[in-house]
């Protein structure tokens, strides 16, 4: 008899992976009846003869990379790799990951296709746009897939701290309480895409961190996805600081929308000022979103080009 300890990649969902109850591998007990197995975290003890644990071996990785790859596993799924058949998914077009339960997603606009290219070219990315065009999510979707396959060791989201149009005054709780506010939309997004145990669990290990763009400072982002969302909202000095936190191994992505800065009207855009001096330069690319690309509510479209007609027929008169 002879044991070995498999271990699991540690970007598994094992919850997904074990399936409820452990059924899944239960499941793969049932189709080798000759081994002992023992699973506990990222880690399989499988006991048996050396024939039978490369057999059992085999059939976990292949489970275990295709939950890697489509976020989901069930026992129909999993006896399929076991007999030898893939299990027939449906096939999509510019898929970057498959988020939670299997959802994929998709680069659905000739902007965000751009992105996904000019993001695994570049090292900084500048991507301008409307709202609903999905700079941001898509952005997002980027840096969890380069995690998952190990491509960096940690995710950095930030955004400045600036209020839209009103003064939220004073914010009871300790200092995540009183930025969470600011950082939803990036928790939205990573709740589509990873598991909530495994979103904590990332996030409890400083894997995925999510921060004021204030915290930024004095810190070398290195093997590292770094995104900076609203960065209309930043000034000269700081879209510089932050600009100039990028460590070997590691890519910026900052999005933002150029009509929605939220500054004293005498502060200019730290983002216009980055476009105006880092478009052109070697490693950078700058995609600019468009009317056409928004995926939201097809009247957000309306509602956009309407707000542009009023400002065109302002600045005529």
């Amino acid at each position: 008899m002879s044991e070995q300890i498999i271990e699991l990649n540690d970007s598994l969902d094992t919850m997904v992976f074990y399936g409820v109850n452990n059924r899944n591998m239960l499941c793969m007990k049932d189709l080798h009846p000759q081994v002992r197995i023992v699973a506990r975290g990222y880690q399989v003890k499988v006991t048996g003869s050396e024939e039978e644990i490369k057999r059992f071996a085999d059939t976990l990785r292949k489970a275990e990379q295709y939950c890697l790859h489509h976020g989901t596993l069930s026992e129909a799924e999993l006896i399929n790799l076991i007999n030898g058949q893939m299990p027939k998914t449906e096939q999509h077009d510019n898929l970057i990951l498959h988020g939670v339960n299997g959802k994929p997603i998709i680069a659905r606009t000739e902007n965000q296709r751009r992105l996904v290219s000019d993001y695994l070219n570049n090292d900084l990315v500048l991507a301008i746009g409307p709202a609903g065009s999905g700079k941001t999510y898509t952005a997002i979707a980027l840096a969890v897939r380069a995690l998952k396959n190990r491509e960096v060791r940690k995710i950095i989201l930030s955004r400045p701290a600036v209020e839209a149009g009103e003064k939220l005054g004073f914010l009871p709780g300790d200092m995540k309480e009183k930025i969470d506010p600011y950082l939803q939309p990036l928790y939205d997004a990573l709740e589509e895409m990873l598991p909530q145990q495994k979103l904590n669990e990332y996030m409890e290990k400083g894997i995925i961190q999510i921060a004021p763009l204030a915290f930024m400072r004095g810190r070398t982002l290195g093997n590292a996805v770094v995104i900076l969302d609203e960065a209309q909202n930043t000034s000269i000095q700081q879209i510089k600081m932050f600009l100039t936190r990028l460590g070997i191994g590691g890519k910026m992505i900052l999005t933002g929308d150029l009509t929605q800065v939220d500054l004293p009207p005498s502060q200019r855009s730290g983002l216009r000022d980055a476009i105006d001096k880092l478009e052109g330069v070697e490693g950078v690319s700058v995609i600019r979103f468009e009317e056409k690309d928004i995926v939201r509510h097809p009247l957000v479209t309306r509602i956009i080009k309407a707000y542009e007609k009023g400002e065109k027929l302002k600045v005529e008169s």
